[in-house]
C-alpha cells in the first residue's frame, strides 16, 4: 500500500541519497527543508558538507520531472517540495509557530488530515519532533535505511572448540570449515581451545579458503608488541598488505590508535612499504568549530590531533631511550646510584611530526579536504570514524587508489558521539563494518580489553 513519508532536514541531512530508499510511495519535501539546508550550505565541516550533498541530490532528480507537481523516481515513487498545508489550525496552543520544527509538523498533520485513506508517516532523527508528533497523533519513525542491530555487529573473531587434531591441521596447511567451526567471513579469526587437551589452544584466520596460522605472531611494530588476544588478531589485520580495508572497534584505551599509529609508522617509515601517512579525523567537538581557532589549517587541526600525537610520543619516547649513547648510559647508571638523576629523553612528538610534514611523509587533513583526492600508496588512519555518516564514509573510503591501505577505527557507541547526525546504529563505522565484512580485501575486530591503565580500565568499566 502506498504510503506518505514526509522527510524531517535532518534526514537528508543524515543521507542525502535517501529519497531513492522509501521505494514506490510518496516521499515529500516540506519546502522549510530547502530554507534550512539553505541556511546550513555555508556551515564549515560536516553539517555543511553534508547540506551541500543534500541539496545536490534534490537538484538531481529535477531531471525526471518537475519538483511541484511531483517527480517519478526510477524505483517507482514519487517526491514533490511540498509548498502548501501551512494552516495551522489543527496545532494546538502553546507551540510556537516561528520555529521550523513546529511548521514541519503543521504541513505534516495537515496532510494526514487530508489523506485519510493513505498512511502517512514522518521520518525525522529529532528526538524532539518525534515526541511531538506522536502527541499529535502523527506516525513516525527515525530513517532505517542504514540501520545497523549493534546487539549483533560482528566483532570480527569468534570463540569454537575442536580437537587437538583439527588444531594441528592448522599448522599442517590450513583446515578447512566444518560443522564445528561453523561459516566464517574472509579474514575472521578463530580464538581455538583444544576439546581434549585443556593447555592447548591458539589463534587462527580464516583466509577464504581455509583456517590458517597467524602470520604476523612473533613481529613487533615500531617496538609495539600486542598485549591482549584482540590486539594480537587487530596487528594481524594491519601487518597484512594483502588487506586494504581494516576497521577496529572498541572503548577507550583498548589500544586502537597506537596499533594503527605503530603500524603505520613500521610500514612507511621502516619497511617503505607505503611513501606516507595520512591522518584524518573529523572535526567535531563540544565546543567552538575549528573556524573559530586561530592559524592556518595545521594550527587549526592540532587539538584536534593530538591524539595521534600522543601515540607517537609513547611510542618514540622507549625507542630514545633504546638508542641513548654509552657515555650517557655510563652517566645515567652512575646519577641513579647517588638518586641525583633527572634527566629525560630529549625528543618531541610535535617536533617529530613536523620533520616528517616538512617531508612530505605525514599528513594531517579532516574530511573537508578529501573531495577530488585520490590517495595512493599511503597508509590512511580515519580516526573517530564513529563521527562519520554513511555518506561520508562511502566518500572517505572512495578516496582509495591504488596500494593503499585505509585503517578506520573508532568507538560506536552512543555516549563517544558528538554528532548529531548519527547514532550507535547509523553512524559510518558501525556501517562499514557491516556492509564490507563479506569481502576478502577487508578485516575487522572489536577490542574490548583496555590497556591504557587501571584507572582507564575501572572508568570504562563502571561508568
Amino acid at each position: 500500500m502506498i504510503k506518505n513519508y514526509i522527510l524531517d532536514t535532518n534526514v537528508l541531512i543524515h543521507f542525502p541519497g535517501c529519497i531513492y530508499t522509501f521505494e514506490d510511495n510518496n516521499i515529500i519535501i516540506p519546502i522549510i527543508c530547502l530554507e534550512e539546508l539553505d541556511s546550513l550550505k555555508k556551515k564549515e565541516g560536516i553539517l555543511g558538507y553534508q547540506a551541500r550533498e543534500a541539496i545536490r541530490e534534490i537538484n538531481n532528480i529535477r531531471q525526471y520531472g518537475d519538483v511541484n507537481g511531483g517527480i517519478r523516481l526510477p524505483n517507482g515513487g514519487t517526491v514533490r517540495v511540498e509548498l502548501n498545508h501551512m494552516n495551522a489550525v489543527a496545532i494546538p496552543d502553546g507551540m510556537d509557530l516561528s520555529k521550523n520544527d513546529n511548521k514541519i509538523l503543521t504541513i505534516a498533520i495537515n496532510i494526514k488530515n487530508e489523506s485519510e485513506d493513505m498512511e502517512t508517516i514522518l521520518v525525522t532523527k529529532d528526538i524532539c519532533v518525534a515526541i511531538k508528533a506522536e502527541a499529535m497523533g502523527l506516525a513516525v519513525q527515525d530513517y532505517q535505511g542504514d540501520k545497523i542491530d549493534v546487539e549483533h555487529i560482528f566483532r570480527g573473531y569468534k570463540e569454537v572448540s575442536l580437537s587437538s587434531t583439527q588444531i594441528d591441521k592448522i599448522y599442517q596447511g590450513g583446515l578447512k570449515l566444518n560443522k564445528k567451526t561453523g561459516e566464517a567471513y574472509p579474514n575472521e579469526f578463530f580464538c581455538i581451545k583444544s576439546n581434549d587437551r585443556s593447555s592447548h589452544e591458539t589463534l587462527a584466520k580464516y583466509d577464504g579458503n581455509k583456517i590458517v596460522p597467524l602470520k604476523y605472531a612473533n613481529d613487533k611494530a615500531w617496538g609495539l608488541t600486542p598485549r591482549n588476544r584482540e590486539q594480537r588478531m587487530a596487528f594481524e589485520l594491519l601487518m597484512d598488505d594483502t588487506i586494504p580495508l581494516v576497521t577496529l572497534s572498541g572503548g577507550a584505551g583498548t589500544g586502537k590508535s597506537i596499533l594503527s599509529v605503530a603500524a603505520a609508522l613500521q610500514k612507511v617509515i621502516e619497511n617503505n612499504v607505503y611513501d606516507k601517512i595520512i591522518l584524518i579525523k573529523p572535526v567535531v567537538s563540544a565546543g567552538d568549530s575549528i573556524g573559530y581557532l586561530p592559524g592556518k589549517e595545521s594550527a587549526k587541526l592540532k587539538p584536534f590531533m593530538d591524539s595521534f600525537g600522543d601515540a607517537i610520543e609513547s611510542l618514540m619516547s622507549e625507542r630514545v631511550k633504546k638508542q641513548a649513547s654509552a657515555k650517557n648510559d655510563k652517566l645515567e647508571k652512575n646519577a641513579k646510584k647517588r638518586r641525583d638523576y633527572s634527566e629525560k629523553p630529549v625528543f618531541s612528538a610535535e617536533s617529530f611530526l613536523e620533520q616528517y610534514k616538512e617531508a612530505g611523509i605525514i599528513e594531517m587533513k579532516t574530511f573537508a579536504f578529501m573531495r577530488g583526492r585520490t590517495l595512493s600508496n599511503a597508509m590512511v588512519i580515519i580516526d573517530e570514524a564513529q563521527e562519520m555518516t554513511p555518506h561520508l564514509a562511502k566518500l572517505m573510503l572512495t578516496r582509495a587508489g591504488q596500494d593503499a591501505k585505509f585503517v578506520m577505527i573508532g568507538d560506536p557507541s552512543d555516549n563517544q558521539i558528538d554528532n548529531t547526525l548519527v547514532d550507535s546504529k547509523s553512524n559510518g563505522l558501525v556501517y562499514v563494518i557491516e556492509k564490507m565484512k563479506p569481502y576478502a580485501i577487508t578485516g575487522h575486530i572489536c577490542l574490548e580489553e583496555v590497556e591504557r591503565s587501571e584507572l582507564a580500565k575501572v572508568a570504562e568499566e563502571c561508568l
